[in-house]
């Protein structure tokens, strides 16, 4: 619908002129002006400031007052070559790659599940308590987090010690973190990207499964033939999505589970919080703003390249 109607306009604006077609759809034009203006601020203006990116930013003289810096892409070098930066690069990449592939597994799994559910009232009951937690801030899981593993006094090492054994020093056990921070992720927020699947399930034509129960199929023939090729599209174009958003971590969540823990940092400082701690030490605006450069940049060749194998693969999967 929508690109029938700016298809119509574009061919209008050709044929009758810009004003007289303005005038013509005046009304979509200004139902669309709030959003527009939205995106022109939030989206759009703010490209501007990538310039600090190059810049030795001074406060005094303003964004586009500041000296360049010398060399112009000093702030990148200091950025990539410090080995700190390097170890916040691998950890986001592959801290975001474990959520992304346990996330696919976990989302999947439970929309296929609730799918089989015939009791409509036990099924809506699953779901909000998986939806549940999403609601709840990274600061009181945080909260949680460390009332749970704390070594003198949290609940999991208080059983721990009952049962005969040795505390467990979570605080101080940087290769535990990844799997503790893929676990939070996942109680939080699998109910979530749960909906996304059950509703491309839910409009899956029944006739299939119809045909396939007359033919003898059991269950899982039906969800393994019928339920999971349906659900490739979206789950393509779910991944290609978060492949984009690979260079990007979540700083609430790194900072409320991990917070300052410099113990904790090899397997769990990221690009965000490396950032977060460099800009409130040194306030080096430039460097902060070439990480953001530098997470984009990335972001939008992971985009092309994945979404160029999925067209390969299946172009009904690509985003475009």
């Amino acid at each position: 619908m929508k690109s029938m109607t700016g298809t119509r306009v574009i061919a209008g604006i050709k044929r009758n002129g810009v004003i007289r077609e303005l005038v013509r759809n005046r009304t979509l034009l200004l139902m669309f002006l709030p959003a527009g203006v939205f995106l022109f601020l939030f989206n759009y203006l703010p490209l501007a400031g990538l310039v600090i990116a190059f810049k030795n930013f001074d406060f005094d003289k303003g964004i586009f007052g500041s000296d360049w810096a010398k060399p112009l892409l000093y702030n990148f070098d200091y950025l990539l070559s410090s080995d700190t930066a390097y170890r916040a690069v691998r950890n986001t990449i592959l801290l975001n790659a474990l959520f992304i592939a346990v996330g696919l597994v976990f989302e999947v799994g439970l929309a296929l599940m609730l799918n089989e559910i015939r009791n409509k009232y036990f099924k809506r009951v699953t779901q909000s308590l998986t939806f549940l937690p999403f609601f709840i801030s990274w600061i009181v899981v945080g909260v949680f987090a460390y009332n749970l593993m704390n070594y003198e006094s949290g609940a999991i090492n208080r059983i721990v010690q009952s049962l005969g054994f040795q505390p467990i020093d979570f605080y101080s056990d940087a290769p535990l973190w990844p799997f503790i921070l893929t676990l939070a992720v996942r109680w939080k927020v699998t109910g979530y990207g749960t909906i996304i699947y059950l509703a491309a399930l839910t409009n899956i034509d029944q006739s299939y499964y119809e045909a396939a129960s007359i033919d003898g199929a059991s269950r899982w023939q039906q969800t393994r033939y019928i339920s999971i090729p349906m659900l490739k599209p979206t789950i393509m174009i779910l991944t290609l999505l978060a492949v984009g958003r690979i260079m990007n971590a979540d700083f609430g969540m790194f900072y409320a589970m991990v917070g300052d823990a410099a113990l904790l940092f090899p397997t769990t400082d990221v690009i965000d919080t490396f950032v977060y701690r460099s800009l409130r030490k040194s306030g080096d605006i430039g460097m902060a703003s070439a990480a953001g450069f530098t997470q984009s940049i990335v972001a939008f060749v992971l985009v092309l390249g994945s979404n160029y194998i999925a067209r390969k693969a299946d172009k009904d999967s690509a985003i475009f």
